[in-house]
């Protein structure tokens, strides 16, 4: 059973932080959760929805008797974050992250939190959606979902543990990987099919007639593009941290073009068949 968070630090108060505090909240896992944000707009909004119950833009007086403190920002702001903790950070306080990578956040923790590592604990939770903002927040975000624990070396037991039962508390299937491991899987099944929607999308613009595509377009449009609508500060910090695995998955996803652009110039049907059911029966099969 997870203790009780006297408080809570959400640093990014959007979907994954806002409905992180609200499944607390409703758990009675805390007793005060504070917001932090460079938008005041959205910081009056989390209040008005009593996703928190105090909001600042100074980092250094909100995580003062900080419990836990939860970094929620794009994984591009995470640097200037931290480094504003190593300033402010009680000794006790555990920090822990929700960045869609973590190899990267693991070299900030060492490089602005290395007097703290013990109680660092890389995560991800994997629950995202084209929304963002306070007013995203919701109950139950969480339930039967997946979340990524990567512990650094130096985390301790007692401080990966506590993480655990609170995402658990959420409703989550908590998981724990290597950052590197992480970082590979999440290119292939996350980062590359957001670029292939940000490209796509951006295809379709410089056709001539784009605007009867796009009136015409249908739910195979819809469905393929929705996560092209994300946050496109927060994708380009993403896909920038994880160049690495990332060009690696878009070069063989180029081959498999490659492959598909030849067997449509030969005509060969037979093939197009072959790897249409391939794909077709692995999706069918897939359960979220």
């Amino acid at each position: 059973m997870a203790r009780v968070l006297n408080k809570l630090v959400i640093i990014g108060v959007g979907l994954i932080g806002g409905s992180f505090a609200l499944d607390l909240k409703r758990a009675r896992l805390v007793r005060e959760v504070v917001g932090i944000g460079r938008s005041e707009a959205n910081l009056a909004r989390a209040l008005q929805l009593k996703v928190i119950d105090a909001a600042s833009q100074d980092v250094a007086s909100a995580v003062q008797d900080a419990d836990l403190v939860l970094l929620a920002t794009p994984v591009g702001q995470m640097a200037g974050v931290m480094a504003q903790l190593a300033r402010a950070l009680p000794h006790d306080a555990i920090v822990t992250d929700a960045g869609s990578t973590k190899g990267d956040v693991a070299a900030l923790y060492r490089a602005h939190l290395g007097h703290h590592l013990a109680r660092c604990v890389p995560g991800h939770p994997i629950a995202g959606s084209d929304l963002s903002g306070a007013a995203a927040a919701r109950y139950g975000l969480f339930e039967a979902k997946k979340v990524v624990l990567t512990p650094l070396e130096e985390t301790s037991p007692e401080a990966l543990a506590r993480v655990r039962l609170l995402w658990e508390a959420c409703g989550a299937e908590v998981l724990q990987m290597s950052a590197s491991e992480h970082d590979a899987v999440f290119a292939a099944v996350s980062h590359l099919p957001h670029v292939l929607a940000f490209a796509y999308v951006n295809s379709l613009l410089a056709r001539p007639d784009a605007a009867s595509c796009l009136q015409l377009a249908g739910s195979g449009f819809r469905d393929f593009t929705r996560i092209a609508g994300s946050h496109p500060e927060m994708w380009r910090d993403i896909v920038l941290a994880n160049r690495g695995p990332l060009l690696a998955d878009l070069a063989a996803f180029k081959q498999q073009l490659d492959k598909t652009i030849a067997q449509l110039e030969a005509g060969d049907a037979a093939a197009l068949s072959a790897d249409f059911l391939a794909a077709s029966q692995v999706r069918s099969g897939w359960k979220r």
